[in-house]
């Protein structure tokens, strides 16, 4: 990954967004995921406050006049804090990352998923983020966009979505379909 502040971070898809933009209080439509990693992955915890020390560091030079403000958002979020009753979110961080434009969706041998029912809320994925300050409309922080996304493993699917494949077997012709 050729930016200092471009990771690659492994979790579990929440929110996933990654086929069709949607839009949020009006805005203009992104691509978005919420990304669950454990609180036990202190490898990938720390690369993400490392990463964002770099980005809040580029954002004191160019974006908050020498120093950090006392308010100050950051992307990396406790779910036990943010979303105590989404038992997804237990014993958890989680980034949210966005972006106008779509990922590049992969598979384990990087070919590209094209059946959408394959990436889905609640599956295992690396997701490349770019970690980059912002000050907008009074706030200040360090924000998460969202780049290609490599799907890794199945997941419970969140939501209450279902995949067909979870709930019906393949059927024979001579199969009775009133079982």
């Amino acid at each position: 990954m050729s930016s200092d502040t471009r990771i690659r971070i492994y979790g579990r898809l929440s929110y996933a967004n990654l086929w069709e933009p949607k839009s949020a209080y009006g805005n203009k439509p992104k691509y978005s995921v919420s990304i669950i990693i454990p609180k036990s992955d202190k490898a990938t915890i720390n690369k993400v406050l490392k990463t964002v020390e770099l980005a809040k560091q580029k954002g004191v030079t160019k974006l908050f006049g020498g120093e950090i403000p006392n308010r100050f958002h950051l992307p990396l979020k406790d779910g036990d804090i943010e979303r105590p009753n989404d038992p997804s979110y237990k014993d958890s961080y989680y980034i949210n990352a966005s972006s106008y434009n779509p990922p590049k969706i992969v598979d384990r041998a990087r070919e590209l998923i094209v059946d959408r029912s394959e990436v889905y809320s609640g599956c295992y994925a690396n997701v490349a983020i770019t970690l980059y300050p912002y000050s907008k409309n009074g706030n200040k922080g360090v924000s998460a966009e969202l780049g290609n996304v490599q799907k890794v493993e199945d997941g419970e699917p969140l939501g209450g979505i279902f995949r067909p494949e979870d709930d019906f077997d393949v059927l024979d012709d001579d199969d009775d379909f009133l079982d």
